[in-house]
């Protein structure tokens, strides 16, 4: 009896957990998003899971969790129950915020599943701002360090750590919760300058209520190929940020293969292209391995910017 009762306990575990899969997803998808509303991070999200819904059968619901440059929404998304319902977007923080001693998790507590978007940073005035070159605001703080506000959209704030690094000057960094109110901060004139993703302003570039001195790039950009990059200018910073999904770690193979299906067939859809052409951000898309692959590379990548940063303080 006490074998026949073990074998169907095995049975049931097995078949169960197939069942599962098979069943999945039978409710909604949460996408937790680590920033506010309305910003770079947030828009591709929603996009994203707008396409995704009609491949999942399920509403795909977009919860912001705002807070720590990310820490806050990506240590709930980490800790979530590993069943495939909780789905967070990562960003480049969760490969420096844990060096830094500033979030609990690492990449490492993830099951990445693929990356979307990357994009360079571009550095933003008002119009009517007393800056018209990258040269202008770098040499404004180095004759008077701490005298230029940096509107900053997380802190630590790597665009502007790379800018004070490259260029040994030092910023007034005033913090706020992403590129959704950095934006209306410099707009309104509390700040100086900002670095953004370009898609996060490109509404406000091309109506004329902000202008891009430079583009944090090796190369310019499709979208705006009227910005000057910094290297061309003479200030060789190369920087920005990638977006990816990831899975609470321990997620079932299975329900991540259908999850992984469907995100990759939405971030081809015409509708998710067309929006993130429309908004100049850069879409990548990377499989789970490669993915992987690509966030330990970039953890590496900035130990020693990390490193500096810490004898700073």
């Amino acid at each position: 009896m006490k074998k026949a009762a073990l074998v169907l306990a095995l049975a049931s575990l097995i078949f169960g957990s197939a069942a599962f899969a098979a069943d999945f997803p039978a409710k909604n998808i949460r996408l937790l998003v680590p920033f506010a509303a309305g910003g770079g991070t947030d828009a591709v999200a929603r996009a994203l899971a707008a396409s995704a819904e009609k491949h999942l059968g399920q509403p795909v619901v977009v919860m912001n969790k705002a807070g720590g440059s990310g820490a806050v929404g990506m240590t709930e998304g980490a800790m979530a129950k590993a069943d495939g319902y909780t789905v967070t977007m990562v960003t480049r923080e969760i490969a420096w915020l844990p060096q830094m001693g500033l979030a609990q998790i690492t990449p490492d507590n993830f099951d990445l599943l693929a990356l979307i978007n990357e994009d360079p940073a571009i550095m933003l005035v008002r119009p009517d701002s007393k800056f018209a070159s990258v040269k202008d605001v770098l040499e404004a703080a180095k004759a008077a360090p701490g005298s230029v506000k940096f509107g900053s959209t997380a802190k630590p704030n790597f665009y502007l750590l790379a800018l004070e690094l490259n260029q040994k000057v030092k910023f007034n960094q005033i913090p706020y919760n992403g590129a959704a109110e950095a934006i209306p901060a410099l707009m309104g004139g509390h700040v100086d300058f900002t670095m953004v993703n370009p898609g996060e302003a490109i509404s406000q570039i091309k109506a004329g209520q902000l202008k891009p001195l430079g583009v944090a790039s090796d190369v310019r950009m499709a979208g705006l190929p009227e910005v000057p990059t910094m290297t061309e200018q003479g200030y060789p910073i190369v920087t920005g940020t990638w977006r990816g999904l990831a899975l609470p770690k321990g997620t079932p193979a299975d329900v991540k293969a259908v999850l992984a299906d469907a995100f990759q067939k939405a971030a081809s859809e015409k509708e998710f292209t067309g929006f993130m052409n429309g908004r100049t951000l850069g879409i990548r898309f990377m499989k789970s391995e490669e993915f992987k692959t690509f966030v330990d590379n970039d953890v590496k990548a900035l130990t020693d910017i990390v490193e500096e940063v810490k004898k700073q303080q």
